[in-house]
């Protein structure tokens, strides 16, 4: 008699002929937009804070896996160059190479394999990386440079303030005063401001989540619902006291809001697997945001909300689950 042993994989499950390859390269090819995008807006400091994010997303993975884990690598699934892509578009184009490099080391070592890699890792690794590195290089981590196309340097670029960051120290003026000096909503729309690579043009994300959704790579119900809160809560502010609060088109446009509800909340390990808990995860994290920009002193948001929703992600799929085919139904519910 012969036996039959029943593997059990680790989330994401996938289903026909979908490979996480398949998956993976499909992200990088959403993200290939705004990685032109931000070389067009940053020049050298673009290109060199990327391929060292890249670079060293999969060599360490590489290593860890080999010699650590003495295993078989697994760079050539994609999922390290999508951690290195989206670590690099979540730090300044004038980050110094050794804390990029760190970056990637505390994403890929701490972030996914200590938990024993794809599919077993409970916060977005980008994210873990990109949070060490605030919390550890804060003089480093918050200097922006100020856009200028290719004529941007690297380490010697000019910077200043991100949108987010001058509302937060406007003191005693009042929000509209502050808006004269801020970019224009035209600005944000297209990059022309101080951030991080990938959060500064929203119009290059936002095709992004186009070829992520013609793809089916992400459903529309996390970006949609973390747009949406954020909205409203920002929303609800800016009707109680316009003169305190900014108004819901500049939160969603600035501070990394598309690019975290897009790309980084979306994480397929790290986020919830059906649609009313993909709700109430986005909405979480909308919620978090707007708590954080608003009555915290830091003055973004978005990475520490997705990283805290993340934690309630095994929750969300143990307790809200879809009825079960075939499954009886009783009276009221």
């Amino acid at each position: 008699m012969n036996n039959k042993v029943l593997t059990v994989s680790p989330s994401p499950h996938v289903y026909e002929n979908t490979t996480v390859r398949k998956l993976m390269y499909g992200v990088v090819i959403a993200l290939l937009p705004t990685l032109a995008w931000s070389v067009m807006t940053f020049g050298i400091g673009a290109i060199i804070v990327t391929l060292v994010s890249v670079v060293s997303c999969i060599l360490f993975e590489y290593l860890i896996q080999k010699f650590l884990l003495k295993r078989q690598p697994t760079i050539s699934d994609g999922s390290a160059l999508v951690t290195g892509l989206l670590l690099a578009f979540n730090v300044p184009a004038n980050l110094p190479v050794g804390i990029i490099i760190i970056g990637a080391l505390v994403s890929i070592g701490i972030g996914k394999m200590s938990f024993g890699g794809l599919g077993t890792n409970p916060f977005n690794p980008a994210l873990v990386g990109r949070v060490f590195l605030l919390i550890s290089f804060p003089a480093q981590m918050t200097s922006w440079p100020i856009p200028k196309g290719f004529n941007t340097g690297y380490v010697d670029a000019q910077t200043g303030a991100t949108p987010l960051g001058l509302l937060q120290e406007k003191g005693e003026a009042t929000v509209s005063q502050v808006m004269e000096s801020a970019p224009s909503y035209s600005d944000l729309f297209y990059g022309q401001m101080s951030g991080s690579l990938g959060e500064m043009a929203g119009f290059v994300l936002i095709i992004g989540l186009i070829i992520l959704l013609y793809l089916r790579i992400i459903s529309w119900h996390i970006p949609v619902s973390i747009i949406l809160s954020t909205g409203i809560f920002t929303g609800i502010l800016w009707l109680a006291d316009p003169t305190q609060y900014a108004d819901p088109l500049f939160h969603i446009l600035t501070g990394g809001l598309l690019l975290g509800a897009i790309f980084m909340a979306t994480d397929y390990v790290s986020s919830p697997m059906v649609p009313k808990a993909m709700w109430i995860y986005g909405v979480g994290i909308g919620l978090l945001t707007v708590i954080i920009r608003v009555f915290g002193s830091y003055p973004e948001g978005v990475s520490f909300a997705i990283l805290v929703m993340n934690a309630f992600v095994p929750l969300l799929n143990r307790y809200i689950k879809p009825r079960r085919f075939g499954e009886e139904v009783q009276d009221g519910q």
